[in-house]
């Protein structure tokens, strides 16, 4: 059309062959441990989450436009999403090497996150029930620590784009500005609560009590 850039072609084939070739192929060039640190997963995990998107929603099929053009593989928008969640970079950042312009990858980036909670949430996004605190009574109690659930620990999460007029709240002890993530997890590295945004200015007493950890215990 007169007057509109041209689209760029990014050959989006040699993205994800690419990209195939060095983390998914039977005889990858990185290797499982590479993998899990570009990735913050393994393989195995990474392929499972793919292959439920794809069930739940045809968005992460490859696909073929009206004039015969193949679209974006299923690894490609995968890997770009889990890039940008990961490392928290820009929508643009895996464009050269994905060949995924930016709004693709914003595109993708919140279907995503919709369509996983849609396949998981209902096993993972949920508090645990009578079995799961039975299954991991004994499994505590075998470990030499009976009637524990899990351990509860805080942490500092680093708020890089904190707003000015709120950073003298947001900023103790750390050189930037954080906020405080408190959960309870088993062995098995399963999260069972989660309570997130507390100021850092804030010990893990502090927020202990502001915490809805024993709220359903409170109430019974």
């Amino acid at each position: 059309m007169p007057g509109r850039a041209a689209a760029l072609d990014r050959k989006r084939e040699r993205g994800h062959d690419m990209l195939f070739n060095d983390y998914f192929y039977r005889k990858a060039l990185f290797t499982p441990a590479m993998f899990r640190r570009c990735f913050w997963m393994s393989r195995p995990l990474f392929t499972r989450i793919m292959d439920g998107v794809k069930v739940y929603g045809s968005y992460f099929c490859v696909k073929v436009d009206a004039i015969g053009k193949v679209g974006l593989s299923s690894y490609q928008k995968c890997t770009s999403t889990i890039r940008m969640l990961a490392y928290g970079v820009a929508d643009d950042f895996v464009d050269e090497y994905i060949r995924m312009s930016k709004l693709s990858c914003l595109k993708a980036m919140y279907r995503f996150c919709r369509v996983v909670i849609g396949v998981f949430g209902e096993q993972y996004l949920r508090q645990p029930n009578a079995d799961d605190t039975t299954r991991l009574f004994s499994i505590n109690t075998s470990r030499g620590f009976s009637g524990m659930l899990g351990s509860i620990d805080c942490m500092h999460w680093e708020w890089k784009n904190c707003p000015f007029g709120w950073q003298g709240t947001y900023t103790d002890h750390s050189e930037g500005c954080t906020v405080i993530l408190e959960v309870v997890a088993s062995h098995d590295t399963w999260i069972w609560h989660s309570f997130f945004g507390m100021a850092d200015s804030h010990n893990d007493i502090n927020v202990l009590q502001r915490s809805p950890v024993f709220d359903r215990l409170a109430h019974g």
